[in-house]
């Protein structure tokens, strides 16, 4: 039924249309064939009705199943573009459409730009318009959301107004002690999941190589029991950075729009956080600083396990995976003793306890 009425419609304006050009092309036309036969025709403008009815419902059925097939690829694309970048596309668009206004207007008026010319510059500034819109949705976003927080705070106090983004890379995530800490209630404010995270740990999870295989399989587990079992709010980013390929620069990115904190404990991640003024957790030197403080003097009871680099040196380990160094123990290794430390190093991998069994100082 609908097609009917578009092909009538579209008949009636094919009509039309050849109204409108019966001075122009009927008459002259009529003319000739009038010369060639012999007949004098009247009634130019019926029959040119006639004529631009005829043709246009001869393609009318084209036209409508390739109008439909447009409308409906229009819709998936419609469909499958997030919310937020038709906001802030449309925003963009009316900044544009604005921006077109106040510079091409004078112009105008002085009429040195003709029509065409100045149709085709408002469509230009106005899909510059939607594209940046599209392209600065996260920093928009971050914008409107600041506000909120401002306006919040203004109502409640700074302390009821404000929630920090706390933003988690795959390294922590697979590393799983970030369930312990939030468990605890250490963490405080919202825990961002990029989706970009999301996909980096489905891929590793669908590795070849078993033991990736394991740890994107493990990842994903602690961001269920997260989700499901930790009384903590969680933060699914949908959003990317469509012109950043790293998943490092596009946690930095995050964080930058945001204005969170990166959770990690990925070394070279935590410098790079650092070189562009982004705030870093790193597990690893929380681990670093809830351990035990050993000082020279003490007396600790250990297990030598194997040999240290240099000779005659035994190597022990503490619960919490300190390493030390037992001066004179490979000769009892295998056997739990006390050793009697004689110092500590602090290094970038962690703390390191140097001692020596309290046999042979009582022997000395």
């Amino acid at each position: 039924m609908m097609k009917k009425g578009f092909q009538l419609l579209f008949a009636v304006i094919g009509g039309a249309l050849g109204v409108q050009c019966s001075d122009m092309i009927g008459r002259p036309l009529f003319d000739v064939i009038a010369s060639v036969t012999g007949l004098e025709i009247s009634g130019v403008k019926g029959w040119m009705f006639l004529l631009g009815a005829v043709l246009f419902w001869s393609v009318s059925g084209s036209v409508y199943r390739g109008l439909i097939q447009a409308l409906q690829q229009g819709e998936e694309r419609i469909t499958n573009v997030p919310v937020i970048d038709l906001v802030a596309g449309s925003a963009g668009m009316v900044i544009g459409l604005v921006v077109s206004s106040v510079l091409l207007y004078p112009l105008e008026r002085t009429g040195a730009l003709n029509p065409l010319l100045l149709m085709l510059c408002v469509a230009v500034l106005t899909y510059a318009g939607f594209r940046l819109g599209r392209v600065k949705k996260e920093e928009l976003l971050a914008f409107l959301e600041n506000k909120r927080k401002d306006r919040s705070r203004g109502n409640q106090g700074e302390a009821k107004g404000f929630e920090e983004h706390k933003i988690l890379d795959t390294s922590v995530i697979i590393d799983g002690r970030i369930a312990d800490i939030c468990k605890t209630g250490f963490i405080e404010g919202t825990l961002v999941i990029p989706e970009f995270v999301l996909e980096e740990l489905q891929h590793i999870a669908d590795s070849s190589d078993l033991l990736k295989r394991n740890r994107g399989r493990r990842g994903l587990d602690i961001l269920n029991k997260i989700q499901k079992e930790l009384d903590v709010k969680v933060l699914i980013y949908e959003g990317d950075f469509d012109e950043i390929s790293e998943v490092d620069s596009k946690l930095v990115r995050l964080a930058k729009v945001l204005q969170g904190k990166v959770i990690t404990n990925d070394f070279n991640l935590n410098k790079v956080c650092e070189l562009q003024g982004v705030s870093v957790l790193n597990i690893n030197d929380l681990a670093n600083a809830v351990k035990p403080v050993v000082l020279p003097g003490e007396e600790i009871l250990v297990q030598v396990i194997k040999d240290g680099k240099e000779h005659g040196q035994g190597v022990a380990y503490l619960d919490d995976g300190t390493m030390i160094v037992v001066e004179g123990g490979r000769d009892f290794i295998g056997t739990t003793l006390d050793v009697l430390v004689t110092s500590v190093l602090q290094t970038s991998a962690g703390r390191m306890i140097f001692a020596k069994p309290k046999l042979l100082e009582k022997a000395l």
